[in-house]
């Protein structure tokens, strides 16, 4: 894979752009399909961060999502004020991939092996909680539900007024204000050396071991950083929907947020958010209709980007701009070469 010399690089001009597309946006339009189209994108950067640029592929990347809804829907009906559940739904996740990440990691544990135990932590998350039905399956106040779930619970509040709930346009701030957040973090941690380590790892892991650089412990960071920005998703969702079900574990949404990654792009932070933008426009809006089932859509998409092109859409953009540049910048210089040749030669 191809290291692209701006890794690190913050390029404000476009940041700021998108910024200001997505502050104004709901003074001309509704806000709530696109607030969770940002939540999406937020789950969509949290993997690849860790995919694109350490080279750690998750299969059950759900597993955090999840988390992060069910820790907020359980801790906040016991609690009843949200700042202390927001924060959980960001720590939890953040440490079951930690140790989860470190007995992977420091067990030499291989890239295939990963997958699958990845994906069987989400699997068995889903199982546990499809199973949870009846009285008996509860947290404090909080009854888990089973395939119903865990519904009706408080919504986020302004910090230290319960009765002051944010839904609707304030909820969609939230939301945006946590994925341009959690973008600069990614670039500040791109833009250290921590970051370069990460590339290093994903190039040539042996070689960084060779350099005395403590691989597993690399490793099990971005995981569980990544871990995190994917429970402060989740808990953004339960917000969004109202409701936590099992469903945030399946294997559905576990193959979705890969499909928007591997579309959007590999090795970049833009590609992930764009492709989970729009892929999840798409989406939503197959699925206002029963002619054809959406999973057979993506299906298609994900084969034709990865046949067509396998870099990903904004990849292919930056080398495709480039490469217009760079013909642009050589014609002039030939330009003003033959000119200065051409020029006459005044007699002095």
């Amino acid at each position: 894979m191809k290291v692209w010399p701006s890794i690190g690089q913050m390029r404000w001009g476009w940041f700021l752009l998108g910024a200001a597309i997505i502050l104004v946006w709901p003074a001309f339009f509704d806000t709530h399909t696109p607030t969770i189209l940002l939540v999406w994108a937020l789950f969509a950067l949290s993997l690849g961060l860790m995919w694109g640029y350490a080279g750690l592929l998750s299969f059950g990347h759900t597993a955090y999502f999840g988390l992060g809804a069910y820790v907020y829907a359980i801790a906040v009906v016991n609690i009843g004020e949200s700042t202390v559940p927001l924060l959980l739904a960001i720590l939890i996740p953040a440490i079951v991939a930690a140790i989860i990440g470190a007995m992977m990691f420091y067990g030499r544990i291989s890239d295939v092996y990963m997958g699958v135990i990845t994906l069987v932590v989400s699997l068995i998350l889903f199982k546990f909680m499809s199973a949870t039905a009846g009285d008996k399956y509860a947290i404090g106040d909080a009854r888990l539900g089973g395939f119903n779930g865990i519904p009706g619970f408080p919504v986020l509040n302004v910090p230290g007024l319960p009765d002051v709930s944010l839904f609707g346009v304030p909820m969609y701030y939230v939301a945006a204000v946590a994925l341009l957040g959690c973008y600069l973090i990614c670039r500040w941690i791109l833009a250290r050396s921590f970051g370069r380590v990460l590339v290093g790892i994903r190039e040539n892991e042996g070689r960084c071991e060779l350099l005395g650089y403590s691989v597993p412990a690399y490793k099990t960071a971005i995981f569980s950083i990544s871990a995190a920005m994917a429970g402060l998703a989740g808990c953004l969702f339960a917000n969004w929907a109202e409701i936590v079900t099992p469903s945030v574990f399946s294997l559905r949404s576990a193959a979705e947020v890969i499909i928007w990654v591997i579309v959007g792009g590999l090795g970049t932070l833009v590609g992930p958010i764009l492709g989970a933008i729009v892929l999840g426009m798409l989406k939503l809006l197959l699925s206002e209709q029963t002619v054809i089932d959406n999973s057979l859509i993506l299906g298609f998409i994900l084969v034709v980007v990865v046949l067509a092109i396998p870099r990903g859409v904004v990849p292919a953009l930056q080398y495709w701009f480039g490469r217009r540049a760079r013909i642009r910048t050589q014609r002039s210089a030939h330009t003003r070469a033959r000119r200065r040749v051409a020029a006459p030669v005044r007699p002095s």
